[in-house]
């Protein structure tokens, strides 16, 4: 029978103790009489290394994966691990403020795929599952592997798939190493804001060693980062009939502070008994400054006038007029948000025979965060009879992705612009409760809390003939509770409320010179210079008096939740090796049983007649199995020729604030004359998927391959927002509507279906295979081309005796774009590394932050970005007291590239702008040092 051979650049990886986790293989597989002799030969370093023991990686798994490494712990060239994912093939990633956070796997986005550390998985920094990226630097790892095609050993799965981080294993790296790094950064859009900053730093420390004569082995690294990022905003309310409802144009200075720490402690003492323990521990803060005018214009009480209508859109016109002056709203507004992420894992494996290995898992992760969302308002008077004469010509740019203002104000002038709301947005302070001039401010502060604690035992059986080779089988148990706590008050300055806690009209507050800050500008938008001030130091010195928003707001409560989770699983796979006539075949089949136990707590809101709530508690929850069975079949068609064919069934579990037991509140509407609201669904069942999967690689050079790969999704059990009908007849309306006899409630329920499904082709070449003069050159590319569709039904009232119309709908799975293309062509020779990366993806369905931080869809208009990097290493040059250092200039964003959304969740008219996002170019220059 022939066996798969590993190529020549594997076995040099596995004997160089690079490629740890194919340790096992290469004692299998390689061998032994020329071994020193094929390492010596193809001996590489820098980004060919990499790209090749990712190849190695890809070639070996019995899964069909995507592989991203590093040469050496610390060498990702990258900020986040998300950046390094994000140039995979059929891998997109969605940016936040600026840089990749959001990973999407064949379209689908990161609330259907999961992710885990070193095979377990992980807590979050959002309200849901989905893992924001950014969030883990690429110093710390050594390799991240996307696994498209389950397996039943694999224990966290998604419909998208799984994306595992993996840090280095000491005994496996095989050497003493102790690595520095120092990054010096520049945004060169520049410092927006005054207190702004657009230089930062990063750096990290590694040490890897072994001791005891190889049986322990540790590895520790330490990393920071100060990372600014700028941004000029313009932003839209909205188009009712064609005019724009509103502007909120503004400019954004944050810093991104992480400091992480990475343990790993390996111990083998004897060859039966291996054990590893790590322990990850990440401080994030994320701190933003924007300001910007808010200025209402169709939605607006000051009106406004169209001279120029192109498009359908009105291009140019004035907002207000003497007698009704405009009312801007100058936000100085802050965003600050605190995390702390822990996770402890430790794995044990012992074989108790030449057949039988037995492995124990257990690990420990929690999240905690804090956020601050901070808005001020300041402008020319308090309240629509105060302002000072006020308005203001505009001209929006072509395509609405930009707007040219002309004031005649000046928003600059402190005198003029003091603390105070000139809109009188107001809510009612509860002593005032007629008032609506009250609110001169607003801030959020929500809390996450995750935890998660997971044990697993396996085993794993090996035959000394047959065509299963082994098979593995276990059981694993997790436990998981997220709480979050929406929180916010309301914001009134001291002097606006008299003695009876009534309103005074036109009070305002001139901004205290303690906290003024330098103008800011806003030439981007024509509109000159705002008046700053630190606002945030402002609110914390006990400035505002505070209302509480949840005695009048249902929907504090209705975010407001804990979910708990209680997932255990069973796992067998076989592991196959035969003959299918001449034509070697391996793989597995197996199967995952998963019990899940869900259950929430939460409250549920009725409005009083006071305007207060009457708030009470609720619960729910459910419990379900599901079976979950898997193939992976690879069939060694020529030497070095694969083809690979996977079929599975997967879930993906629902997003908690889904699935949570808190309720809206019902409200009347005098145009329908029906109630309407929300109810949760802690019932809600995961989104399933029975996929099918063919790749054909030609791994036909050590450092090429060919691949091209078809997939389908069949998904069931979709998730979709519907109403349904509920008896409302006892309920009474507000005086003067009559009874309603119904009344429809809104929540998510398992009621569509459809499909995902792609092609996607890669190619990985090296310039030596053409010519000895091309040596050191090479590039990867990938394209990848998606199609999807759900579909569902929804029951409406048709009347209001009760009739119902069955309405039929078609969307887009979010996150997926139909076009994806990566392409990436390094030169490296002699020390002297370049590297130019472009990544590219059609429109998508996303998601922003909305109101009070609540997630919305939007469409996400296409983007292409493009990355570079050179680098030196001192060691080719034969400068000894210079060996081991190397310098690099990456630059980031070199198109400058904007992320620009539109208000529809459908692709409608590209000229429905929500906002357009510019951040600048961001280039960074280092050095690092290995011993």
């Amino acid at each position: 029978m022939r066996t798969f051979k590993p190529s020549l650049i594997k076995l040099a990886l596995i004997s160089s103790g690079m490629a740890f986790s194919l340790s096992s293989i290469a004692a299998q597989e390689a061998p032994v009489a020329d071994e020193e002799e094929l390492v010596e030969v193809i001996e590489i370093t820098g980004i060919r290394a990499s790209l090749q023991k990712a190849q190695s990686i890809k070639m070996t798994e019995s899964s069909i994966v995507e592989v991203v490494t590093a040469e050496d712990i610390g060498k990702l060239p990258d900020s986040s691990i998300a950046e390094s994912i994000a140039r995979l093939p059929g891998i997109a990633a969605q940016r936040l403020d600026g840089r990749a956070s959001s990973i999407s796997i064949r379209g689908l986005g990161e609330n259907f795929s999961s992710a885990t550390f070193n095979g377990r998985e992980q807590v979050s920094l959002g309200d849901n599952r989905g893992v924001e990226f950014d969030v883990y630097p690429s110093e710390i790892m050594s390799e991240v592997v996307v696994y498209k095609t389950p397996e039943s050993t694999l224990i966290t799965q998604g419909i998208g798939g799984t994306i595992d981080m993996r840090t280095v294993k000491p005994l496996a790296f095989g050497k003493e190493s102790l690595s520095f790094t120092l990054r010096g950064e520049q945004n060169d859009i520049g410092a927006l804001n005054p207190d702004g900053e657009d230089t930062g730093v990063r750096g990290s420390v590694s040490y890897i060693n072994q001791f005891a004569d190889d049986t322990v082995g540790i590895a520790l690294a330490y990393a920071h980062m100060s990372s600014p990022n700028n941004e000029e905003r313009f932003n839209t309310w909205g188009y009712p009939d064609g005019v724009v409802g509103g502007f909120k144009p503004f400019v954004r200075s944050a810093e991104l502070t992480r400091d992480t720490l990475m343990g790993v402690l390996e111990i083998a003492p004897s060859d039966d008994l291996q054990i590893n323990i790590d322990a990850l521990y990440i401080d994030f803060k994320d701190d933003q400054v924007l300001r910007g005018p808010e200025i209402p214009a169709a939605w607006g009480d000051a009106g406004i006038t169209v001279t120029d209508t192109v498009d359908g859109f009105a291009r140019t016109g004035t907002i207000g007029s003497d007698g009704s002056p405009v009312g801007a709203v100058i936000r100085n507004d802050v965003t600050v948000r605190e995390a702390d992420l822990f996770a402890l894992g430790a794995n044990i494996e012992y074989a108790l025979s030449d057949n039988l290995v037995l492995e124990l898992d257990a690990s420990y992760s929690k999240v905690d965060r804090q956020t601050w969302s901070l808005e001020t308002y300041a402008g020319s008077g308090r309240g629509p009879n105060d302002r000072q004469p006020e308005t203001i010509d505009f001209t929006l740019f072509d395509g609405n992705t930009n707007v040219d203002f002309d004031p005649d104000l000046n928003y600059g002038d402190a005198s003029v612009i003091q603390l105070g709301n000139p809109q009188g947005w107001g809510w009612g302070n509860l002593i005032d409760p007629n008032s609506d001039n009250d609110q001169d401010g607003f801030i959020n502060t929500p809390t996450v809390e995750d935890e998660l604690t997971t044990l697993k035992a396996a085993a794993k059986y090996v035959f000394d003939e047959g065509i299963v080779s082994s098979i593995d089988f276990g059981m694993n148990f997790s436990d998981r509770t997220k709480e979050r706590v929406d929180t916010g008050v309301f914001l009134t300055l001291p002097g606006a409320i008299d003695a009876l806690g009534n309103v005074i009209p036109g009070y305002r507050l001139p901004i205290p010179d303690e906290y003024r800050l330098p103008n800011v500008s806003l030439d981007f938008i024509g509109f000159g210079e705002q008046v700053a001030f630190d606002s945030f130091r402002f609110w914390q010195d006990g400035n505002y008096l505070e209302f509480d928003s949840a005695i009048t707001d249902p929907g504090r409560a209705q975010n407001t939740w804990v979910v708990n989770e209680e997932a255990l699983t069973f796992f067998v796979k076989a592991n196959l090796d035969m003959e299918i006539g001449n034509i070697p075949v391996r793989g597995n089949v197996g199967v995952q049983v998963v019990q899940l136990d869900q259950s929430s707590t939460g409250s549920s809101s009725r409005r009083l007649a006071d305007r207060t709530l009457d708030i009470q508690p609720t619960t729910g929850g459910d419990k379900y199995t599901e079976v979950l069975p898997s193939i992976n079949l690879i069939a060694d068609v020529a030497d070095d020729q694969l083809v690979r064919v996977g079929i599975a069934r997967t879930m993906s579990r629902s997003r908690m604030d889904r699935m949570n037991a808190s309720s809206g509140d019902l409200s009347y509407s005098e145009q329908t004359n029906i109630w309407s609201g929300s109810v949760a669904n802690p019932q809600l069942r995961p989104i399933m998927a029975d996929q099918f999967d063919i790749t054909y690689e030609n791994y036909f050079h050590d450092e090429g391959y060919v691949a091209v790969a078809y997939f389908y999704k069949n998904l069931s059990d979709w998730q979709q927002q519907a109403g349904k009908l509920v008896d409302t007849s006892d309920l009474t309306p507000p005086d003067g509507q009559p009874v309603a006899p119904f009344g429809v409630l809104n929540s998510w329920n398992n009621l569509g279906e459809g499909h995902v499904s792609g092609l996607e082709l890669s190619l990985s070449l090296s310039g030596a295979m053409f010519s000895e003069s091309l040596e050191g050159f090479g590039g990867i590319f990938s394209a990848t081309f998606l199609d999807s569709e759900l579909d569902y039904t929804v029951e409406v009232p048709a009347n209001l005796d009760g009739d119902v119309t069955t309405l039929e709908f078609s969307d887009p799975v979010p996150g997926l774009s139909e076009e994806v293309f990566n392409a990436t062509v390094y030169y490296e020779k002699s020390g002297f590394q370049a590297r130019v990366s472009w990544r590219s993806r059609s429109d998508f369905l996303g998601e922003v932050a909305g109101l009070s931080l609540v997630r919305q869809p939007v469409n996400v208009q296409g983007s292409d970005l493009v990355d570079a990097q050179i680098s030196y290493d001192f060691s080719e040059s034969g400068i000894e007291s210079l060996d081991g250092l190397t310098i690099s200039l990456q630059a980031q964003n070199l198109t400058d590239e904007e992320f620009v959304t539109e208000h529809s969740a459908s692709d409608d008219t590209s000229l429905d702008i929500r906002d357009v996002q510019r951040f600048g170019r961001n280039y960074l220059l280092g050095l690092s040092y290995k011993f």
